[in-house]
């Protein structure tokens, strides 16, 4: 009897640029789920996890993290040429990060202040988004990411089906767990509206804005939101900061800040 051929498991590597690794903890997290993603591939390569290394090329790539080097610029090129599919993971990959506050002043303040001798420090002036120097494949929000989201996307490539991954806003999740509007019942300044479900509408659960930890949902409307914001009594120089954190360089909250900051 000829024995029965195994299948070939699909290669995942997971990535790290300038982050905190909360992103890398969170597929650690998963704990039983990630038992059953380590039976259906070969883990290449995760920082996180283990020190072992194997050379691509990979069917799955995991990137987090923001460019904030040189090296990191041309380092993402060589991973994008080795990986058949690429996600970008976390608020830093697809947004830039917290690290992107440093894009709105002269990066040599903060290195000036935080290090010894800054002249050995080799970075770029902005912190920049994967999607700003590659093409990615899909895009995972999150500060950090939501585990389960995480699973289902690599458990949709390899089934080869779309990512159930739902494209609407905090608003839907608050309504699902029954929480009243903060800004209807308590007139809280709150980003619900306008950012990307997966956080399980945590802070409205403790009567609590969001912070929009998730990033934009698709197509936001910032403008408006700002608007009701204003008359809500929000100052400009806050607007600025709620449109400034986790995701300052989303392209959506990007443009909203810069309008507020003009009429500082």
């Amino acid at each position: 009897m000829v024995p029965k051929k195994e299948k070939k498991k699909a290669k995942l590597a997971v990535w790290k640029f300038a982050s905190c690794d909360g992103c890398q903890l969170s597929l650690l997290d998963c704990e039983d789920e990630l038992l059953a993603v380590a039976d259906a591939v070969d883990i290449a390569n995760f920082p996180e996890a283990s020190r072992a290394i194997v050379k691509g090329p990979y069917e799955i790539s995991l990137v987090e993290g923001s460019i904030t080097t040189p090296h990191d610029a041309e380092r993402i090129h060589r991973i994008r040429r080795a990986s058949k599919f690429l996600v970008t993971i976390g608020a830093c990959a697809t947004a830039g990060g917290i690290q992107a506050l440093r894009n709105y002043t002269d990066v040599r303040e903060f290195t000036s202040a935080i290090y010894a001798s800054p002249k050995y420090i080799t970075t770029l002036q902005n912190s920049t988004p994967i999607t700003d120097h590659i093409p990615v494949d899909l895009e995972l929000r999150g500060c950090p990411v939501n585990k389960y989201q995480l699973i289902e996307v690599v458990s949709a490539y390899l089934n080869r089906r779309k990512p159930n991954v739902s494209p609407y806003s905090v608003c839907i999740e608050c309504k699902l767990r029954g929480h009243n509007c903060v800004m209807v019942a308590r007139g809280t300044p709150c980003l619900g509206p306008i950012t990307h479900a997966g956080c399980d509408a945590v802070c409205p659960g403790f009567d609590r804005g969001c912070y929009s930890c998730f990033g934009p949902k698709e197509t936001p409307n910032t403008r408006a939101m700002a608007e009701r914001f204003e008359e809500m009594g929000v100052s400009a120089d806050d607007l600025v900061r709620m449109f400034r954190s986790f995701n300052a360089e989303a392209d959506e909250f990007r443009k909203e800040s810069i309008i507020h900051e003009r009429q500082d």
